[in-house]
Protein backbone atom coordinates (compact mmCIF):
# COMPACT_ATOMS: atom_id res chain seq x y z
CA UNK A 1 0.00 0.00 0.00
CA UNK A 2 1.00 3.63 -0.55
CA UNK A 3 0.61 5.50 2.76
CA UNK A 4 1.26 9.19 3.39
CA UNK A 5 1.66 10.65 6.89
CA UNK A 6 0.90 14.33 7.42
CA UNK A 7 3.01 15.63 10.37
CA UNK A 8 5.32 12.62 10.17
CA UNK A 9 7.85 14.06 12.64
CA UNK A 10 5.85 13.50 15.83
CA UNK A 11 6.94 10.92 18.38
CA UNK A 12 4.12 8.46 17.66
CA UNK A 13 3.81 9.36 13.98
CA UNK A 14 7.44 8.78 12.99
CA UNK A 15 7.47 5.47 14.82
CA UNK A 16 4.28 4.43 13.01
CA UNK A 17 5.87 5.44 9.71
CA UNK A 18 8.91 3.27 10.45
CA UNK A 19 6.70 0.34 11.51
CA UNK A 20 4.68 0.56 8.29
CA UNK A 21 7.83 0.81 6.19
CA UNK A 22 9.30 -2.27 7.90
CA UNK A 23 6.06 -4.08 7.13
CA UNK A 24 6.65 -3.48 3.40
CA UNK A 25 4.37 -0.50 2.67
CA UNK A 26 5.49 2.41 0.48
CA UNK A 27 5.62 5.25 3.02
CA UNK A 28 5.94 9.00 2.47
CA UNK A 29 5.35 11.96 4.74
CA UNK A 30 5.58 15.67 5.37
CA UNK A 31 6.10 18.17 8.20
CA UNK A 32 7.02 21.81 8.65
CA UNK A 33 9.80 20.93 11.13
CA UNK A 34 11.34 17.65 12.28
CA UNK A 35 13.63 17.43 15.29
CA UNK A 36 15.82 14.74 16.82
CA UNK A 37 15.52 11.84 17.31
CA UNK A 38 12.74 11.72 14.68
CA UNK A 39 14.98 13.30 12.00
CA UNK A 40 17.80 10.74 12.20
CA UNK A 41 15.47 7.77 12.57
CA UNK A 42 13.35 8.71 9.54
CA UNK A 43 16.54 9.29 7.56
CA UNK A 44 17.90 5.87 8.55
CA UNK A 45 14.77 4.22 7.14
CA UNK A 46 14.79 6.40 3.99
CA UNK A 47 11.45 8.06 4.74
CA UNK A 48 12.65 11.53 5.74
CA UNK A 49 10.88 14.19 3.61
CA UNK A 50 13.22 15.75 1.03
CA UNK A 51 12.28 19.23 2.26
CA UNK A 52 10.21 20.70 5.08
CA UNK A 53 6.76 22.09 4.40
CA UNK A 54 3.32 21.10 3.13
CA UNK A 55 3.04 20.22 -0.56
CA UNK A 56 -0.47 19.47 -1.91
CA UNK A 57 1.06 18.09 -5.11
CA UNK A 58 2.35 15.13 -3.05
CA UNK A 59 -1.24 14.00 -2.52
CA UNK A 60 -2.49 12.00 -5.50
CA UNK A 61 -5.24 9.48 -6.16
CA UNK A 62 -2.57 6.73 -6.10
CA UNK A 63 -2.30 7.04 -2.31
CA UNK A 64 -4.26 4.32 -0.50
CA UNK A 65 -4.37 5.96 2.94
CA UNK A 66 -3.48 9.25 4.59
CA UNK A 67 -2.66 9.33 8.31
CA UNK A 68 -3.08 12.70 10.02
CA UNK A 69 -0.92 13.66 13.00
CA UNK A 70 -2.04 15.90 15.86
CA UNK A 71 0.57 18.54 14.96
CA UNK A 72 -1.22 19.36 11.69
CA UNK A 73 -4.01 21.93 11.50
CA UNK A 74 -7.53 21.40 10.09
CA UNK A 75 -6.66 23.74 7.19
CA UNK A 76 -3.44 21.89 6.30
CA UNK A 77 -3.00 22.13 2.49
CA UNK A 78 -2.21 18.41 2.13
CA UNK A 79 -5.23 17.43 4.24
CA UNK A 80 -7.50 19.66 2.14
CA UNK A 81 -6.16 18.05 -1.03
CA UNK A 82 -6.72 14.53 0.37
CA UNK A 83 -10.30 15.45 1.30
CA UNK A 84 -10.86 16.96 -2.15
CA UNK A 85 -9.72 13.69 -3.78
CA UNK A 86 -11.90 11.63 -1.45
CA UNK A 87 -8.94 9.73 0.03
CA UNK A 88 -9.41 7.86 3.29
CA UNK A 89 -7.93 10.00 6.10
CA UNK A 90 -7.13 8.19 9.36
CA UNK A 91 -5.93 9.43 12.72
CA UNK A 92 -3.05 7.27 13.88
CA UNK A 93 -5.16 5.46 16.54
CA UNK A 94 -7.74 4.70 13.84
CA UNK A 95 -5.06 3.24 11.62
CA UNK A 96 -3.55 1.19 14.44
CA UNK A 97 -7.01 -0.27 15.07
CA UNK A 98 -7.39 -1.12 11.38
CA UNK A 99 -4.08 -2.98 11.54
CA UNK A 100 -5.00 -4.84 14.73
CA UNK A 101 -8.75 -5.52 14.59
CA UNK A 102 -8.13 -9.29 14.28
CA UNK A 103 -5.75 -9.32 17.28
CA UNK A 104 -6.28 -9.38 21.04
CA UNK A 105 -6.06 -5.68 21.87
CA UNK A 106 -4.75 -4.72 25.32
CA UNK A 107 -5.21 -1.00 26.02
CA UNK A 108 -3.50 0.68 28.99
CA UNK A 109 -5.34 3.85 30.06
CA UNK A 110 -5.05 6.25 32.98
CA UNK A 111 -3.76 9.69 33.89
CA UNK A 112 -0.42 8.31 35.04
CA UNK A 113 1.64 5.12 34.75
CA UNK A 114 0.55 4.24 31.20
CA UNK A 115 4.03 4.22 29.71
CA UNK A 116 5.60 2.36 32.63
CA UNK A 117 2.91 -0.34 32.75
CA UNK A 118 3.02 -0.83 28.97
CA UNK A 119 6.82 -1.02 29.12
CA UNK A 120 6.74 -3.57 31.93
CA UNK A 121 4.31 -5.77 30.01
CA UNK A 122 6.44 -5.64 26.87
CA UNK A 123 9.59 -6.46 28.84
CA UNK A 124 7.96 -9.49 30.48
CA UNK A 125 6.39 -10.78 27.25
CA UNK A 126 9.71 -10.51 25.46
CA UNK A 127 11.49 -12.33 28.29
CA UNK A 128 8.74 -14.98 28.18
CA UNK A 129 9.02 -15.53 24.43
CA UNK A 130 5.48 -14.29 23.68
CA UNK A 131 5.17 -12.41 20.38
CA UNK A 132 3.19 -9.19 20.39
CA UNK A 133 2.77 -5.93 18.54
CA UNK A 134 2.84 -2.67 20.47
CA UNK A 135 2.42 1.08 20.65
CA UNK A 136 4.21 2.72 23.57
CA UNK A 137 5.07 6.34 24.42
CA UNK A 138 8.78 5.95 25.20
CA UNK A 139 11.86 4.34 23.72
CA UNK A 140 12.51 1.02 25.46
CA UNK A 141 15.75 -0.85 25.90
CA UNK A 142 15.79 -3.88 23.60
CA UNK A 143 13.16 -2.47 21.19
CA UNK A 144 14.08 -0.68 17.94
CA UNK A 145 10.87 1.32 17.67
CA UNK A 146 7.97 2.51 19.81
CA UNK A 147 5.47 0.95 17.39
CA UNK A 148 5.43 -2.54 15.89
CA UNK A 149 2.84 -3.99 13.53
CA UNK A 150 3.34 -7.59 12.42
CA UNK A 151 1.43 -10.88 12.32
CA UNK A 152 1.58 -11.26 16.13
CA UNK A 153 -1.77 -12.33 17.68
CA UNK A 154 -1.67 -9.69 20.46
CA UNK A 155 -1.06 -5.93 20.54
CA UNK A 156 -0.21 -3.91 23.67
CA UNK A 157 -1.31 -0.27 23.30
CA UNK A 158 -0.58 2.70 25.52
CA UNK A 159 -4.00 4.36 25.41
CA UNK A 160 -3.66 8.13 25.58
CA UNK A 161 -6.80 10.12 26.47
CA UNK A 162 -5.75 13.11 24.35
CA UNK A 163 -7.49 13.87 21.03
CA UNK A 164 -7.05 11.54 18.06
CA UNK A 165 -6.38 14.23 15.44
CA UNK A 166 -7.19 17.86 14.53
CA UNK A 167 -10.37 16.69 12.78
CA UNK A 168 -11.27 13.86 15.18
CA UNK A 169 -11.97 15.17 18.69
CA UNK A 170 -12.38 11.72 20.27
CA UNK A 171 -9.76 10.59 22.82
CA UNK A 172 -7.30 8.14 21.28
CA UNK A 173 -8.04 5.32 23.70
CA UNK A 174 -11.71 5.23 22.65
CA UNK A 175 -10.74 4.09 19.16
CA UNK A 176 -8.87 0.86 19.94
CA UNK A 177 -11.89 -1.18 21.16
CA UNK A 178 -9.93 -3.12 23.76
CA UNK A 179 -10.44 -6.78 24.57
CA UNK A 180 -8.53 -6.16 27.80
CA UNK A 181 -8.57 -2.62 29.20
CA UNK A 182 -6.76 -1.08 32.16
CA UNK A 183 -7.23 2.16 34.12
CA UNK A 184 -4.24 3.04 36.31
CA UNK A 185 -5.60 6.22 37.90
CA UNK A 186 -7.63 9.34 37.21
CA UNK A 187 -6.24 12.80 37.99
CA UNK A 188 -7.46 15.81 36.02
CA UNK A 189 -5.29 16.66 33.01
CA UNK A 190 -5.54 18.27 29.56
CA UNK A 191 -7.61 21.22 30.82
CA UNK A 192 -7.47 22.80 27.35
CA UNK A 193 -9.61 19.90 26.05
CA UNK A 194 -11.47 18.73 29.18
CA UNK A 195 -12.38 21.95 31.04
CA UNK A 196 -13.78 20.27 34.18
CA UNK A 197 -12.82 17.23 36.25
CA UNK A 198 -16.24 15.67 35.59
CA UNK A 199 -15.75 16.10 31.86
CA UNK A 200 -12.35 14.41 32.16
CA UNK A 201 -13.74 11.48 34.19
CA UNK A 202 -16.45 11.04 31.57
CA UNK A 203 -13.79 10.06 29.02
CA UNK A 204 -12.88 7.05 31.17
CA UNK A 205 -16.54 6.09 31.53
CA UNK A 206 -16.82 6.16 27.75
CA UNK A 207 -13.63 4.10 27.51
CA UNK A 208 -15.35 1.35 29.49
CA UNK A 209 -18.16 1.30 26.91
CA UNK A 210 -15.63 0.79 24.08
CA UNK A 211 -14.24 -2.43 25.57
CA UNK A 212 -15.55 -5.46 23.68
CA UNK A 213 -18.56 -7.11 25.41
CA UNK A 214 -17.36 -9.89 27.70
CA UNK A 215 -13.93 -8.27 27.85
CA UNK A 216 -11.79 -7.59 30.91
CA UNK A 217 -11.21 -4.33 32.80
CA UNK A 218 -8.24 -4.25 35.16
CA UNK A 219 -8.23 -1.27 37.51
CA UNK A 220 -6.36 0.38 40.37
CA UNK A 221 -8.60 -0.24 43.36
CA UNK A 222 -6.47 2.12 45.50
CA UNK A 223 -7.70 5.03 43.35
CA UNK A 224 -11.14 5.92 44.72
CA UNK A 225 -12.33 7.61 41.52
CA UNK A 226 -11.30 4.65 39.38
CA UNK A 227 -12.74 2.02 41.72
CA UNK A 228 -16.06 3.84 42.01
CA UNK A 229 -16.30 4.31 38.23
CA UNK A 230 -15.53 0.68 37.38
CA UNK A 231 -17.85 -0.79 40.00
CA UNK A 232 -20.76 1.39 38.81
CA UNK A 233 -20.17 1.58 35.07
CA UNK A 234 -18.32 -1.53 33.84
CA UNK A 235 -21.33 -3.43 32.51
CA UNK A 236 -20.84 -6.87 30.91
CA UNK A 237 -17.13 -6.81 31.71
CA UNK A 238 -15.00 -9.03 33.91
CA UNK A 239 -13.52 -6.80 36.65
CA UNK A 240 -10.07 -7.38 38.18
CA UNK A 241 -8.78 -4.89 40.76
CA UNK A 242 -5.17 -4.51 41.83
CA UNK A 243 -3.15 -2.70 44.50
CA UNK A 244 0.54 -2.31 45.33
CA UNK A 245 2.12 -5.45 46.71
CA UNK A 246 4.03 -5.85 49.97
CA UNK A 247 7.60 -4.54 49.80
CA UNK A 248 10.57 -3.27 51.75
CA UNK A 249 13.68 -1.18 51.09
CA UNK A 250 17.16 -2.36 52.03
CA UNK A 251 20.42 -0.59 51.13
CA UNK A 252 18.68 1.59 48.54
CA UNK A 253 17.02 -1.37 46.78
CA UNK A 254 13.27 -2.10 46.80
CA UNK A 255 12.24 -5.73 47.27
CA UNK A 256 8.84 -7.27 46.56
CA UNK A 257 7.63 -9.75 49.18
CA UNK A 258 6.15 -12.76 47.39
CA UNK A 259 5.27 -15.35 50.01
CA UNK A 260 8.58 -16.37 51.58
CA UNK A 261 10.55 -14.98 48.63
CA UNK A 262 12.00 -11.48 48.17
CA UNK A 263 12.33 -10.16 44.61
CA UNK A 264 14.82 -7.27 44.13
CA UNK A 265 13.73 -4.51 41.74
CA UNK A 266 15.63 -1.99 39.63
CA UNK A 267 12.72 0.49 39.92
CA UNK A 268 11.17 1.99 43.04
CA UNK A 269 8.29 4.02 44.45
CA UNK A 270 4.72 3.17 45.45
CA UNK A 271 3.47 4.15 41.99
CA UNK A 272 5.83 1.61 40.42
CA UNK A 273 4.71 -1.09 42.85
CA UNK A 274 1.16 -0.41 41.65
CA UNK A 275 2.37 -0.46 38.05
CA UNK A 276 4.01 -3.85 38.57
CA UNK A 277 0.79 -5.35 39.90
CA UNK A 278 -1.11 -3.89 36.95
CA UNK A 279 1.40 -5.43 34.54
CA UNK A 280 1.20 -8.79 36.35
CA UNK A 281 -2.60 -8.87 35.95
CA UNK A 282 -2.31 -8.20 32.21
CA UNK A 283 0.47 -10.74 31.72
CA UNK A 284 -1.47 -13.40 33.63
CA UNK A 285 -4.39 -12.91 31.24
CA UNK A 286 -1.94 -13.42 28.37
CA UNK A 287 -0.63 -16.72 29.76
CA UNK A 288 2.41 -15.69 31.83
CA UNK A 289 2.62 -17.54 35.15
CA UNK A 290 3.60 -15.53 38.24
CA UNK A 291 6.98 -17.23 38.68
CA UNK A 292 8.02 -16.20 35.17
CA UNK A 293 6.60 -12.70 35.66
CA UNK A 294 8.60 -11.96 38.82
CA UNK A 295 11.77 -13.41 37.28
CA UNK A 296 11.36 -11.06 34.32
CA UNK A 297 10.25 -7.93 36.19
CA UNK A 298 13.34 -8.09 38.42
CA UNK A 299 15.43 -7.10 35.35
CA UNK A 300 13.17 -4.23 34.23
CA UNK A 301 15.17 -0.98 34.25
CA UNK A 302 12.31 1.44 33.60
CA UNK A 303 11.08 3.40 30.60
CA UNK A 304 12.92 6.39 29.18
CA UNK A 305 12.51 9.54 31.36
CA UNK A 306 10.62 7.65 34.06
CA UNK A 307 12.87 8.03 37.13
CA UNK A 308 15.75 7.56 34.71
CA UNK A 309 19.12 7.60 36.47
CA UNK A 310 21.43 10.14 34.82
CA UNK A 311 24.32 9.34 37.14
CA UNK A 312 25.35 8.74 40.73
CA UNK A 313 28.26 8.66 43.15
CA UNK A 314 28.48 7.46 46.73
CA UNK A 315 26.35 10.30 48.15
CA UNK A 316 24.27 11.70 45.25
CA UNK A 317 21.95 10.36 42.54
CA UNK A 318 20.57 12.46 39.66
CA UNK A 319 17.26 11.46 38.06
CA UNK A 320 15.15 12.82 35.24
CA UNK A 321 11.45 12.13 34.93
CA UNK A 322 8.57 13.01 32.63
CA UNK A 323 6.46 14.11 35.63
CA UNK A 324 4.59 17.32 34.87
CA UNK A 325 1.01 16.89 36.15
CA UNK A 326 0.27 17.35 39.88
CA UNK A 327 -0.30 13.64 40.59
CA UNK A 328 2.89 12.61 38.77
CA UNK A 329 4.90 15.34 40.49
CA UNK A 330 3.72 14.29 43.94
CA UNK A 331 4.26 10.55 43.32
CA UNK A 332 7.76 11.00 41.88
CA UNK A 333 8.98 13.23 44.72
CA UNK A 334 7.55 10.85 47.33
CA UNK A 335 9.22 7.86 45.61
CA UNK A 336 12.71 9.41 45.74
CA UNK A 337 12.28 10.61 49.33
CA UNK A 338 11.12 7.18 50.46
CA UNK A 339 13.93 5.38 48.62
CA UNK A 340 16.62 7.66 50.10
CA UNK A 341 15.35 8.71 53.56
CA UNK A 342 18.80 9.89 54.68
CA UNK A 343 19.27 12.27 51.77
CA UNK A 344 17.76 15.67 51.09
CA UNK A 345 16.04 16.21 47.75
CA UNK A 346 16.49 19.05 45.29
CA UNK A 347 13.38 18.82 43.09
CA UNK A 348 13.16 20.86 39.88
CA UNK A 349 10.04 20.85 37.73
CA UNK A 350 9.25 22.70 34.52
CA UNK A 351 5.76 24.00 33.81
CA UNK A 352 5.60 23.30 30.08
CA UNK A 353 2.24 21.88 28.94
CA UNK A 354 -0.88 23.93 28.15
CA UNK A 355 -2.63 22.50 31.21
CA UNK A 356 0.23 23.12 33.65
CA UNK A 357 0.66 26.72 32.46
CA UNK A 358 -3.05 27.53 32.59
CA UNK A 359 -3.85 29.87 35.50
CA UNK A 360 -7.17 28.12 36.06
CA UNK A 361 -5.33 24.81 36.55
CA UNK A 362 -2.27 26.06 38.43
CA UNK A 363 -3.88 25.71 41.87
CA UNK A 364 -4.04 21.92 41.30
CA UNK A 365 -0.30 21.98 42.20
CA UNK A 366 -1.08 23.11 45.77
CA UNK A 367 1.29 21.24 48.13
CA UNK A 368 2.67 18.96 45.39
CA UNK A 369 6.31 19.94 45.87
CA UNK A 370 6.31 20.42 49.66
CA UNK A 371 8.20 17.19 50.43
CA UNK A 372 11.24 18.45 48.52
CA UNK A 373 13.95 20.02 50.69
CA UNK A 374 14.81 22.46 47.91
CA UNK A 375 11.88 23.16 45.57
CA UNK A 376 12.39 24.76 42.16
CA UNK A 377 9.88 25.64 39.42
CA UNK A 378 11.04 26.72 35.97
CA UNK A 379 9.09 28.29 33.11
CA UNK A 380 10.95 29.28 29.97
CA UNK A 381 9.93 32.71 28.72
CA UNK A 382 9.95 31.20 25.23
CA UNK A 383 7.28 28.66 26.26
CA UNK A 384 4.75 31.43 26.93
CA UNK A 385 5.61 32.97 23.54
CA UNK A 386 5.40 29.66 21.67
CA UNK A 387 2.05 28.74 23.20
CA UNK A 388 0.74 32.32 22.79
CA UNK A 389 -0.06 32.55 26.50
CA UNK A 390 0.16 35.62 28.73
CA UNK A 391 3.20 35.26 31.04
CA UNK A 392 2.95 35.59 34.84
CA UNK A 393 5.50 36.09 37.59
CA UNK A 394 6.86 34.03 40.46
CA UNK A 395 4.28 35.35 42.94
CA UNK A 396 1.48 33.64 40.99
CA UNK A 397 3.46 30.38 40.96
CA UNK A 398 4.36 30.48 44.67
CA UNK A 399 0.76 31.22 45.61
CA UNK A 400 -0.55 28.36 43.45
CA UNK A 401 1.96 25.86 44.86
CA UNK A 402 1.33 27.17 48.37
CA UNK A 403 5.07 27.30 49.03
CA UNK A 404 6.81 30.56 49.95
CA UNK A 405 10.21 28.83 49.96
CA UNK A 406 9.87 27.80 46.33
CA UNK A 407 12.61 29.03 43.98
CA UNK A 408 11.42 30.28 40.59
CA UNK A 409 13.41 30.73 37.36
CA UNK A 410 12.49 31.71 33.81
CA UNK A 411 15.98 31.68 32.26
CA UNK A 412 17.98 28.50 31.78
CA UNK A 413 21.32 30.12 32.61
CA UNK A 414 20.05 31.37 35.99
CA UNK A 415 18.62 27.92 36.79
CA UNK A 416 21.94 26.21 36.02
CA UNK A 417 23.86 28.75 38.11
CA UNK A 418 21.53 28.12 41.07
CA UNK A 419 21.74 24.31 40.80
CA UNK A 420 25.53 24.24 40.40
CA UNK A 421 25.97 26.39 43.52
CA UNK A 422 24.40 23.68 45.73
CA UNK A 423 26.55 21.28 47.75
CA UNK A 424 25.12 17.87 46.80
CA UNK A 425 26.71 15.81 49.54
CA UNK A 426 23.87 13.64 50.91
CA UNK A 427 21.45 15.24 48.44
CA UNK A 428 19.69 13.88 45.33
CA UNK A 429 18.71 15.95 42.29
CA UNK A 430 15.41 15.25 40.53
CA UNK A 431 14.66 16.99 37.21
CA UNK A 432 11.04 16.73 36.05
CA UNK A 433 9.63 17.97 32.77
CA UNK A 434 7.84 17.00 29.57
CA UNK A 435 10.04 19.63 27.90
CA UNK A 436 13.78 20.29 28.14
CA UNK A 437 14.20 23.28 30.49
CA UNK A 438 14.80 25.69 27.60
CA UNK A 439 17.40 23.47 25.94
CA UNK A 440 19.31 22.47 29.07
CA UNK A 441 21.84 19.63 28.65
CA UNK A 442 20.61 17.41 31.50
CA UNK A 443 23.40 14.85 31.11
CA UNK A 444 26.00 17.62 31.24
CA UNK A 445 24.37 19.13 34.31
CA UNK A 446 24.36 15.75 36.04
CA UNK A 447 28.02 15.23 35.23
CA UNK A 448 28.99 18.63 36.66
CA UNK A 449 26.90 18.08 39.80
CA UNK A 450 28.44 14.67 40.47
CA UNK A 451 32.00 15.81 39.84
CA UNK A 452 31.94 18.75 42.29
Amino acid sequence: MRIHLIAIGGSAMHNLAIALSKKGHLVSGSDDAIFEPSFSRLKRFNILPAEMGWFPENITSEIDAVILGMHARPDNPELLKAQELGLKVYSYPEYVYEQSKDKIRVVIGGSHGKTSITSMILHVLKQSGIKCDFLVGAQLEGFDTMVQLSDAPVIIIEGDEYLASPIDRRPKFHLYRANIGLISGIAWDHINVFPTFDNYVEQFRLFLTTIEPGGIIIYNQEDETVADLVVKEAVNLKKEGYSSGESFIKDGVTYLKIGEQSVPLLVFGKHNLQNIEAARKICKNLGVIDRQFYLSISTFKGASRRLELLGKNSFTSVYKDFAHSPSKLRATIEAVKEQFPDRQLVAVMELHTFSSLNKDFLNEYQGCIDKADVAVVFISNKTFEHKKMEPYDQNIVKQAFGNDQLNFFSETEMLVEFLRAINYKSKNLLLMSSGNFGGLDLEGLAESVLSD
